[in-house]
């Protein structure tokens, strides 16, 4: 039995599956501490299930709690920032492109070391450890608690950045120190700021995990907790605590991973329609297509593991604007004030809601209260609805030729099932909740980045080193090692390196292990 929970800005979903089936599943308003909204969303689906807390085996949450916060600039650390990569990687400083109010939020404290690789694994220049000493000193006589360090290439050899780490903790013991290479891919500037961003939610992920960790203890679940993160996987509370920046896109993720879980569709774009926007992904052998570009969070550009979601604004509250005849949809919403404002619970706001039950395309709340727009006015909102989605899947699509569409969230009502460019249009039972099915029936993942020489290592010796080295990682992190396999493999020969060099990315997923298991694996 496991539960499932994701937190999102107007509902708190949660569910309880037995093996392959959802027992029980509820909505509840998402509350200002977070925390009290989660205890009441398990407690509903337990009472629903009647079912004791000692029957459930693992709990897993899906929370925006650290995208909020990058957004709207509140709860963020002052960070020290250690660069090894010096002399030659100091033409452009840390900070460099980010919006000025977050850059001032987190502080202009770096330091540009000598250090870091070349993409041939070659020295830039030797570590200097007391210049790392001295920078650990200023941090601390500077009031610095949390430090983020970047090397060059640090995914391809992580040594130096692991001495600075042993360094800071020598002389700044309360210092929380957050590592590029388990954070971002090759590009040292992107990585950076991610691993920036790790840092100034270090406070603010230790409190979060805690709260998660005391409402569970004061329901009675000893189970073990889980956090959902980026590419559709799971880590672990203690883990996400450390690295809170690797969860900041779990929720389109889940609903993916609980539309692809419901329906056994493998290949596919899901919509997954909220309250006030569609989130479309595409699912790639069951997991979501990962972003292949920079992703944009909050204004600074990271290259971590994020995926490739298009988000337009459309959802079930968003507002129907008819002014003198011209008509403009969104972007604003009624959002969580629906069942107040919306004209079918008895408010004075026309939204996508309003329009749907009037159209006949959806039946909840009072459709005698929506006004009579007339026939032809109410059609011609629905198909500009229509093309909105539409359009979307195009954006998304990278093959030619109509595709599954799942239709997933509260809002896939307006989803219509002739969808232009849609093969065909599945809703899955439980749809509206389809988010938090993806973080209860989450895998353990691990993901590895290398550039490796053919020549020097045959490709067959190579990639199986790779693998066995990505499975190592998914059971440290609690995966039971014989559910373990590799889901997606991406190969790229550089040209511009000797021999026959390629970077190889590899991801590797395995179920939970059982209790025991997990004990031993860490």
């Amino acid at each position: 039995m496991r539960i499932g929970v994701d937190v999102g800005g107007t509902n708190t979903d949660a569910v309880l599956i037995d093996g392959s089936l959802v027992v029980a599943s509820t909505k509840q308003p998402t509350t200002a501490d977070v925390s009290s909204g989660v205890a009441a969303a398990i407690t509903a689906v337990l009472s629903k299930a009647e079912t004791s807390p000692a029957t459930v085996t693992a709990v897993m949450i899906g929370t925006t709690h650290f995208t909020n916060a990058l957004v709207e600039r509140r709860h963020l650390d002052r960070v020290g920032v250690i660069r090894l990569a010096s002399p030659s990687g100091e033409a452009l400083p840390p900070l460099t492109g980010w919006p000025d109010a977050l850059a001032a939020g987190i502080g202009r404290d770096y330091f540009l070391l000598p250090g870091g690789y070349e993409v041939d694994g070659r020295e830039i220049s030797p570590f200097d450890e007391g210049k790392v000493r001295a920078a650990a000193k200023a941090c601390r006589e500077r009031g610095i608690t949390s430090i983020a360090v970047s090397s060059a290439f640090a995914p391809i050899n992580a040594a130096m950045e692991d001495r600075a780490a042993d360094i800071l903790r020598q002389e700044h013991p309360e210092a929380e120190i957050s590592l590029s290479h388990a954070v971002g891919r090759l590009g040292l500037i992107e990585r950076e700021n991610g691993v920036i961003l790790n840092a100034a939610l270090a406070s603010l992920a230790r409190h979060v995990i805690a709260s998660f960790e005391r409402a569970l203890r004061e329901l009675g679940l000893s189970a073990p907790l889980y956090i959902s993160q980026n590419d559709g996987t799971l880590i672990s509370a203690a883990y996400a605590a450390r690295y809170p920046v690797m969860t900041i896109g779990s929720g389109p993720t889940n609903s993916m991973r609980g539309a692809a879980f419901l329906t056994g569709v493998q290949d596919g774009i899901v919509m997954d329609v909220g309250g006030t926007t569609c989130d479309i992904g595409v699912l790639a052998h069951g997991f979501p297509r990962e972003s292949s570009i920079a992703v944009d969070i909050g204004g600074v550009r990271t290259n971590f593991r994020m995926p490739d979601i298009l988000a337009i604004g459309l959802g079930g509250g968003t507002r129907i604007h008819l002014n003198e005849g011209d008509l403009r949809i969104g972007p604003d919403s009624v959002g969580y004030r629906i069942t107040q404002d919306a004209f079918l619970f008895g408010g004075d706001t026309l939204t996508t809601s309003d329009i749907a039950v009037a159209a006949g395309k959806a039946s909840f709340g009072d459709a005698a209260r929506v006004p009579d727009l007339g026939p032809a006015k109410l059609a011609g909102i629905w198909t500009r609805i229509q093309t909105m989605l539409a359009d979307g899947v195009d954006r998304m699509k990278t093959a030619r030729g109509d595709a599954t569409i799942i239709a997933v969230g509260g809002g896939h009502f307006l989803v219509s099932d002739d969808l232009k460019g849609a093969a065909t249009v599945i809703r899955p039972p439980h749809a509206d909740v389809a988010n938090a099915v993806g973080a209860a029936i989450a895998q353990i993942g691990a993901q590895i980045e290398q550039i490796v020489d053919y020549a020097a290592l045959p490709r067959e010796t190579a990639l199986a080193r790779l693998k066995q080295d990505a499975t190592a990682r998914v059971v440290a992190a609690g995966g039971a090692p014989d559910t373990i396999e590799i889901v997606d493999m991406e190969e790229v020969f550089l040209s511009y390196l000797p021999g026959r060099s390629a970077q190889v990315r590899m991801k590797a997923v395995g179920d939970l292990a059982a209790k025991g298991e997990i004990r031993h694996a860490h």
